[in-house]
């Protein structure tokens, strides 16, 4: 029984040290994004959308990234399938990266149709 015990506490140890491995790593993501896109909107030039399309355009937008990620996990799946890419870490944090802006977009749905909702059940 304590061998059973003892294999199960070193199962859950290795386990949350992995989760906290992948919390470091979307973590480091997640900044090395924000320094991109700061860097990146230093440099556009471009007009600005106006401000009646400013929630829309910016909606449609990070819904284009979210997809552009999720594109390019499943390229960077295929291509370790095929053995073009070796570094299985390339892959798997580009899988996490697309796992969770997907989550992150479920839950701003989520938020969005919730508060339509409760506009929609408001007295006038």
């Amino acid at each position: 029984m304590s061998t059973i015990g003892s294999g199960m506490g070193a199962a859950q140890g290795s386990l949350q040290q992995v989760m906290a491995l992948r919390r470091q790593l979307v973590e480091q993501s997640d900044s090395l994004k924000t320094l991109r896109q700061a860097g990146a909107s230093e440099q556009a030039e471009g007009p600005r959308p106006a401000a009646g399309g400013g929630f829309a355009d910016t909606l449609q937008s990070t819904l284009d990234q979210v997809n552009q990620m999720q594109a390019r996990s499943e390229q960077m799946s295929t291509a370790y399938e095929r053995g073009e890419v070796t570094d299985i870490a390339q892959v798997m944090l580009a899988r996490q990266e697309a796992g969770v802006a997907f989550e992150a977009t479920l839950q701003v749905r989520n938020k969005l149709l919730s508060a339509y909702q409760d506009i929609m059940r408001m007295g006038v």
